[in-house]
């Protein structure tokens, strides 16, 4: 021992310093991928959509195209058929849930731009970190109006101070306009399910679509030059020829199954159940035995269309195919008709099912491996025909709602589409896809009554800050009516 090695020094071969490791091609994807499982998220509420209590249910259900009423059985809470009737409070789990899951990835998308501009990482990176905290805040402000606003993880929650929704509105316009050209060209491949460029052009048109709403001053022209630069992406609408093959019968439905079909899709969201995130909205909505008789496990009997919104459709429109009702398998039987969402609530099986997301890949009783659309080129080919038809110019609006008909099977219009027309056709196309409710408030319908409640006060055009977000930082204000 008097003669053993007195150097101890080790050479580590297998860890990095943080700066050297998020510089490298693998630590930056590292640094990304964190914020990306923020989107994907799961159960309780976490995650742009696939599982349920969060974002999705929160945006879509207080619309008009969805809703999961009380069953007049003793099934299902109360929170969804408030939704649906603007009754929702600021202690509701699913405005929380909200609230904290997009705080959540903002703290992450933070700590990403941290690490990455610390350790002098490829531009491209940086900039996919940015326009994902960008993404966030835009989804934030739009449900919430003024918000907490950060960029840097050194405050505790009762130091950040409250934004107004138009200062949000411009940092999130700043941030996607100085990085989106710095984003990859790059489509599928490693590039499915994150931020390209032209994923991050869609976000920057989503951005200027409501800007009126958001700070009282339309940006149509700017919203179109956004969405032109989408079509250099070499997009295009998806085939909707008949597929034997397909449990819809059309070629259509491939964009909601599993695997994305890259033609059409711009952003998606990786599923796979019990793996990364799952999507549910199919199976949700069957009742039980239906589901069983078809995919050999229960239904959740949830999700039901409500009759106003689902007779609006064609019957010769390929999209009418995902609702169902009438006789099915297992000894079901839905009704059109739903006579109450609450009190007593509706009854077993009364309203018409939907199987856009008609279960794919993977699947069990917790739900199915269908990713999600974020955003599509019909989605971008309808935005287009709307900021023609608001800056003057229909005609030219006329041949991009005739692309989206005629792929539905429908005729072309007779004349040049008014804004209704454009209105009802983006409900046909994007219908559970989380964009009704933004759609509802910049078409002025959100607050219109329906056949559960009369007409709401304008307040509800947002949602409240949660009561428990206001417990934790004094510095807030709640938004007006709560």
């Amino acid at each position: 021992m008097a003669t053993s090695c007195t150097d101890v020094s080790e050479t580590v071969y297998d860890k990095y310093q943080a700066d050297d490791f998020y510089g490298t091609p693998e630590g930056s994807d590292v640094a990304l991928a964190a914020v990306y499982a923020q989107v994907a998220g799961n159960w309780g509420g976490v995650g742009y959509a696939g599982a349920d209590n969060g974002w999705y249910d929160l945006n879509s259900m207080c619309a008009d195209e969805q809703v999961i009423p009380h069953r007049n059985t003793g099934d299902w809470q109360l929170d969804f058929a408030r939704l649906y009737k603007h009754q929702w409070l600021p202690s509701d789990a699913l405005i929380t849930n909200t609230w904290n899951w997009l705080y959540s990835a903002i703290y992450s998308a933070n700590l990403a731009v941290e690490q990455l501009e610390n350790a002098e990482a490829d531009e491209a990176k940086i900039a996919e970190a940015k326009v994902l905290r960008a993404f966030f805040y835009y989804l934030l402000m739009d449900d919430f109006g003024d918000v907490p606003f950060y960029t840097e993880n050194n405050s505790t929650v009762d130091q950040i101070p409250q934004a107004s929704r138009e200062e949000v509105y411009n940092f999130v316009v700043s941030e996607l306009t100085a990085n989106v050209d710095a984003l990859s060209g790059s489509k599928g491949g490693e590039y499915y399910g994150r931020f390209n460029r032209w994923a991050g052009y869609t976000l920057l048109a989503k951005v200027y679509l409501n800007a009126e709403v958001y700070t009282g001053t339309s940006r149509w022209a700017e919203c179109l030059a956004a969405c032109q630069v989408v079509d250099e992406g070499g997009f295009s609408l998806h085939s909707s020829e008949a597929n034997e093959e397909n449990p819809l019968g059309s070629s259509y439905y491939e964009l909601f199954g599993d695997d994305l079909p890259e033609d059409e899709t711009i952003l998606g969201m990786y599923a796979s159940v019990n793996v990364v995130s799952r999507n549910i909205y199919g199976i949700r909505s069957l009742y039980g035995p239906h589901a069983q008789a078809v995919f050999g496990y229960s239904g959740w009997n949830g999700t039901i269309v409500p009759e106003a919104f689902f007779s609006k459709y064609d019957e010769n429109d390929i999209r009418r195919r995902q609702f169902i009702f009438g006789e099915q398998p297992g000894g079901t039987n839905y009704t059109t008709t739903v006579s109450s969402l609450d009190d007593p609530g509706a009854a077993p099986q009364a309203g018409v099912r939907n199987l856009k997301f008609y279960p794919a890949g993977t699947m069990d009783g917790g739900g199915a491996s269908n990713d999600f659309p974020i955003y599509r080129y019909a989605d971008i080919v309808l935005m287009k025909a709307e900021c023609y038809a608001r800056l003057g110019d229909a005609a030219s609006a006329k041949p991009m709602v005739d692309a989206i008909r005629t792929r539905a099977g429908l005729e072309a219009l007779n004349a040049n589409p008014t804004l209704e027309d454009i209105y009802d056709e983006r409900g046909f196309e994007l219908n559970w896809e989380g964009h009704r409710r933004q759609d509802m408030i910049r078409f002025g319908t959100f607050l219109e009554a329906n056949d559960f409640r009369g007409a709401s006060s304008e307040y509800r055009t947002l949602f409240p800050i949660p009561t428990s977000a206001l417990n934790a930082n004094s510095n807030l204000t709640q938004n007006p009516g709560y």
